[in-house]
């Protein structure tokens, strides 16, 4: 039985041939359609035909309007099946997150990347290129975004702003790290003594008691200490000290920024130039209510308080309210009975730092509380207060 075969339809008999008759007379790609083409034209002359009705942005292919009009309806047809999360787009990037999949590799250091754009991002790692300049002060950059970020410097503009105490941040990442502030949560925990901390950058200065940050306070009080047991009796444990010296010691190459008078070291270049205002006693910021002045931004903030009343922070078990946070934080002692602060000689253990700090004395034999009227020296002040009502006392009797 004969039947006669139908004729295949132009486009479907052109899309299964093997031939691409028409080429492109820029970068010589072969298309099998003739549209298809004139449709590749637009990637070199950079034209773009087609626009949005709503905002006039203009685009190369037609469909690319249709997958850009959902910015305006918000509309999000697209459905993860295992996060159930939506999207604008077709969700075949975001599976990547799931699958772990980086099909894309750098040629150079054969790192993997989820997506073709990431691999481009990554190349000016390798070759040092910075495309992307500022355009108020020329600073280079190898990433479009990165330009975005730095221009926040220039313009100052905090556009996210924590809904608590309504500070301003100009990046969602730090005003998301600002958060634990208010929330009480340490996510940042010290690999070494496990000491939690609410922001990444108080961890990161902590860590630098560990790497040896302190190591010149330590060595000072390792020479007052062996000072006077060259001119006393007292014994005191100087072993230990010099274990802890030691050990300081070995970290010291993390500080090669070095003070040009003092030669003290630093671990970051910005630490030594805060540390200059000790020399040169310059102090830039001024109370615009008292004219105090200060040496750094962070100390006039702390000072403000004195003026304004304000006292922010409070105790969450006594309600007992403080201008600053370094007060509550002693404050919670009273509470916890906790005794942070140990004295390095007799194990004594106290609250507060400051009470630490007037302990020593007993030990090194420093009295730097002296009396106006009798020159009679103490240790602590309370004593030298308690000392001149003997003065009153004889004044008294005179008259």
């Amino acid at each position: 039985m004969w039947t006669q075969s139908l004729p295949i339809p132009r486009k479907r008999r052109t899309s299964h041939t093997t031939k691409k008759p028409f080429s492109c007379s820029v970068c010589n790609r072969g298309f099998a359609q003739k549209g298809n083409l004139t449709k590749h034209m637009s990637v070199h002359t950079g034209e773009k035909p087609f626009s949005c009705p709503v905002c006039k942005k203009c685009f190369a292919r037609k469909f690319e309007v249709k997958q850009h009009m959902p910015v305006h309806t918000r509309e999000k047809p697209f459905c993860c099946p295992v996060c159930k999360k939506r999207f604008t787009l077709k969700v075949k990037q975001h599976m990547l997150v799931h699958t772990r999949e980086k099909p894309f590799c750098c040629s150079i250091c054969k790192k993997g990347f989820a997506r073709k754009s990431e691999v481009k991002q990554h190349m000016p790692v390798h070759t040092g290129e910075k495309p992307f300049c500022c355009s108020v002060c020329k600073k280079g950059f190898a990433r479009k975004y990165e330009v975005k970020q730095h221009m926040l410097v220039h313009t100052r503009e905090k556009s996210f702003s924590c809904p608590v105490c309504k500070k301003g941040f100009a990046r969602k990442s730090n005003l998301k790290e600002h958060m634990p502030v208010h929330t009480g949560e340490k996510p940042f925990c010290c690999s070494v003594c496990k000491k939690g901390f609410a922001l990444k950058s108080n961890l990161k200065k902590h860590m630098l008691t560990h790497t040896g940050e302190k190591c010149d306070k330590l060595c000072t009080t390792n020479l007052t200490l062996s000072r006077f047991n060259s001119t006393s009796n007292i014994s005191f444990p100087l072993n230990s000290l010099n274990e802890k010296k030691t050990q300081m010691t070995v970290h010291t190459t993390n500080k090669p920024f070095s003070c040009s008078v003092c030669k003290k070291c630093f671990t970051h270049k910005v630490e030594v130039k805060q540390h200059m205002l000790v020399h040169t006693r310059e102090k830039p910021f001024s109370c615009s209510v008292c004219k105090k002045c200060f040496a750094h931004k962070s100390n006039l903030k702390e000072h403000m308080p004195v003026h304004t009343g304000e006292r922010p922070f409070c105790c969450s078990v006594c309600k007992k309210c403080f201008a600053h946070k370094s007060n509550l934080k002693e404050h919670m002692s009273v509470h916890t009975g906790e005794r942070p602060f140990c004295c390095s000689v007799c194990k004594k253990c106290f609250a507060h730092r400051s009470n630490l700090k007037k302990h020593m004395s007993v030990h090194t034999g420093e009295r730097p509380f002296s009396c106006l009227v009798c020159q009679k020296s103490f240790s602590y002040k309370h004593n030298l207060k308690r000392h001149m009502l003997t003065h009153i006392g004889m004044k008294a009797s005179i008259h």
